[in-house]
């Protein structure tokens, strides 16, 4: 074999960075020796794998073809040096949030993998869906938990379960003391929402279709939290997922506001590069995400009279 794996994460790291000096540090290697494995590794095979822009890297045409299957190379070895060490056959698994799913859904989620794989090991980022999207399509992550629709290029999006944004505002406010509200309530309200970039965001305005350019938006925020908070000081109503309100309702912190003709129903998606291998871990993981959707679904469906 005229390459060695050592090389291979070498070519990715730089890969992802696009800086020698970056895959270094990420790798724990001087920057000399970065650069060597990479340099062997072309000449070896009288390639070009980055076209050299200065200080920054960026993949050739070649290096773009063949970066996925070096990536699943890589991470198929991993799988065998797990199980050689630990007779598992579960690698590391790196999961993508956007941070409705990362706040309130993941965590139980990585608890009970946990539970089943207690050897596995599982890092957890959590970002608004513009991020998650960059990280898978730069193999940055495995796999990506996303609240928007996704028409990127290169990744393969499939739904995962259905999700409800709510319009909800402090017990006190005038709104929500209507039993529903109109277009015109809607345009007469002052707004908290997520910040553009965000899969909550992206279901709001397709939600507010038509009057949306109209909506009086005081405030964007990236957090959830922050918005409840906003909202129940009084500084106006907000739209989130209902699960992220749900406590809130309950301890009539906060109040949900009935709005029957605007359609706020939106999916939850997996979001995999096209090319991605499909180790163990991730099978592993799109199973127990299934098996939760289906008991969710089961425990929201209206029981039988």
């Amino acid at each position: 074999m005229r390459y060695t794996l050592r090389q291979l994460e070498v070519f990715l790291a730089v890969a992802r960075s696009e800086s020698v000096s970056r895959a270094a540090e990420e790798l724990g290697m001087s920057q000399s020796a970065v650069s060597g494995a990479l340099a062997d590794l072309e000449q070896q095979f009288g390639i070009r794998l980055f076209d050299r822009i200065g200080k920054r890297l960026r993949l050739s045409a070649l290096g773009r073809s063949l970066r996925a299957r070096a990536a699943a190379l890589e991470e198929q070895a991993r799988e065998l040096e797990t199980a050689l060490s630990s007779r598992s056959n579960l690698g590391p698994l790196r999961i993508g949030a956007t941070l409705t799913i990362g706040n309130y859904v993941a965590m139980p989620l990585v608890a009970r993998y946990l539970t089943e794989h207690p050897e596995a090991r599982i890092e957890l980022s959590i970002a608004n869906t513009a991020e998650i999207t960059r990280k898978v399509q730069n193999f940055e992550i495995d796999i990506g938990l996303v609240e928007g629709e996704l028409r990127e290029a290169g990744l393969r999006v499939t739904p995962w379960c259905d999700d409800e944004l709510v319009v909800f505002g402090a017990p006190e406010h005038p709104l929500c003391q209507k039993d529903a509200l109109s277009d015109a309530d809607l345009l007469a309200a002052t707004w908290i929402v997520r910040e553009p970039g965000s899969g909550t965001r992206q279901a709001f305005e397709h939600a507010m279709r038509g009057i949306l350019s109209d909506l009086d938006i005081a405030l964007e925020l990236q957090h959830t939290e922050a918005i409840k908070s906003a909202v129940a000081a009084g500084l106006g109503v907000g739209c989130v997922s209902r699960i992220a309100v749900h406590d809130a309702f309950r301890l009539g912190s906060l109040m949900p506001c009935r709005v029957p003709h605007r359609d706020f129903r939106r999916q939850f998606f997996f979001a995999l590069h096209e090319e991605k291998y499909l180790s163990s871990a991730v099978q592993s993981w799109l199973e127990l995400c299934s098996k939760w959707s289906v008991g969710l679904a089961a425990a929201s469906a209206p029981s039988a009279s």
